[in-house]
């Protein structure tokens, strides 16, 4: 506060004017002194409060990393930021108070901000204005703008405000996410065709051990044909060369021709019989393997826990002990290649975690329920159970608690989501007195099928 003046020395009163009047007058100057005073601190309050101001609008100017141009309504620069000095490569100084049309880098850019410019019902809430920028080399640069208008006291428009930000970098960035991500589908593509490569090689595995004995059997009579064709080619061809009937008998005997006829009709039935049974399993193959798996159609769900049980102990577990006790003959919609899938993982994981416990015998108990149109299988296996903190993670994608190189952590996970694409449920627990337990349950189709023979 600066120092008060001293008071002037007391003149000789004035004619007609008392002391009282004299003190009346000191009084009032000394009140508007003091007014004066506490005036110039408030504006002196004032002048940091603005200097404050001024220096956080400055700070946030020069930490945006969008560039801002903020113009009047003819186009020409009144304020920018650090942002747009370095992608123009011009200083703030220099941009004030130039045309902000100079700084597009093509004609088509700068019609588009004429147009803008030249709109007065502008929304406030803004409009999106796409241009290329020249930068500091001279080379185009796309720029998403956020045009708003710009109002005074009075709500009139006198300019207006851009905020935008290059998005060279963004497209950059989205290319190559979009690369990765191209890159994960294929990755996740190729997991899941080895997943169902996994279990197609179980299936293989019992369909070779299934067609082993008749292919086997077929073979064994063809190559009894093969020997009994010889002996009938040499014995014709001694009566086609006029040899006399009576001297053939010792060959007949010799070639056992009586014995090879009244074979023939044996290799004949057993080499038929192994053929159709050949053509009974391709046969049963094809029904659970057709060229779209996305086909849906009615399908006994007995009949395809059946032909996952058959495959699993031909294939891979032949000492596996499986109680299967079915239900009523559920039929359900949807497609039986992955529903057969899905039964094969299943048995698969019971065999892999019983076996692996060193049960004996490892041991898998599949009952089949059909209660208010929900066919639901139970599977409960001999194993150690699923420890606890697994089971809310049993069903995530690469989850898996078997070694290296023995599972891919997605045979549960494409279960989960077949069961969930024919509008089912598969759940995952523990039984009371040990062993895992998996549930599958399915919506049933109206009234169950009769039962199709063979």
């Amino acid at each position: 506060m600066p120092d008060r003046p001293p008071l002037a020395p007391m003149l000789p009163p004035a004619e007609g004017i008392d002391d009282s009047a004299w003190l009346d007058v000191i009084q009032k100057m000394d009140e508007v002194y003091s007014q004066l005073v506490a005036d110039e601190v408030a504006l002196e309050e004032k002048n940091a409060q603005l200097e404050q101001s001024q220096q956080f609008i400055f700070s946030l100017l020069s930490a945006m990393s969008d560039v801002l141009v903020a113009c009047d309504a003819g186009g020409r620069i009144e304020e920018t930021n650090r942002a747009l000095a370095e992608l123009t490569g011009r200083d703030e100084a220099a941009l004030r108070g130039s045309g902000i049309e100079a700084l597009m880098a093509d004609e088509a850019s700068r019609v588009r901000l004429r147009h803008v410019l030249g709109t007065p019902a502008l929304q406030r809430g803004g409009t999106v204005l796409e241009v290329e920028l020249l930068d500091g080399a001279g080379q185009p640069v796309p720029v998403d703008f956020n045009c708003t208008p710009r109002l005074d006291a009075a709500g009139r428009r006198v300019g207006l405000v851009f905020v935008g930000r290059p998005m060279g970098e963004l497209k950059r960035a989205y290319h190559q996410l979009r690369e990765a991500h191209e890159a994960l589908k294929r990755t996740q593509q190729q997991l899941l065709h080895s997943e169902k490569m996994a279990s197609l090689g179980r299936l293989v595995a019992g369909v070779a051990h299934e067609l082993n004995n008749p292919i086997s059997f077929v073979l064994g009579n063809v190559h009894a044909l093969t020997r009994y064709t010889e002996r009938l080619r040499q014995y014709l061809g001694e009566i086609h060369g006029g040899r006399p009937v009576a001297e053939l008998a010792p060959m007949r005997r010799r070639l056992r021709l009586d014995h090879l006829l009244a074979d023939l009709p044996s290799l004949m039935e057993g080499t038929l019989e192994g053929a159709q049974r050949t053509a009974d399993i391709v046969q049963g193959l094809k029904r659970f393997s057709a060229a779209d798996r996305d086909e849906r159609g009615p399908v006994r769900l007995n009949e395809v826990v059946e032909q996952a049980i058959h495959w699993v102990r031909k294939g891979t577990a032949p000492d596996f002990v499986v109680h299967w006790q079915p239900g009523p003959d559920s039929v359900v919609e949807g497609a039986p290649g992955p529903l057969l899938q899905v039964m094969l993982n299943l048995i698969q994981n019971a065999w892999d975690a019983a076996s692996g416990a060193g049960a004996k015998p490892p041991t898998l108990w599949i009952t089949g329920h059909l209660e208010a149109g929900l066919a639901r299988l139970v599977f409960r296996d001999n194993g150690p159970g699923i420890a606890p903190e697994h089971l809310g993670r049993l069903f995530d994608p690469f989850f898996t608690t078997k070694p290296v190189g023995k599972g891919t952590g997605l045979g549960l996970s494409i279960s989960y989501g077949i069961v969930e694409q024919h509008g089912g449920r598969l759940l995952a627990g523990n039984q009371a007195d040990g062993g895992a337990e998996f549930v599958v349950e399915l919506p049933a189709q109206g009234l169950p099928m009769a039962s199709a023979s063979g």
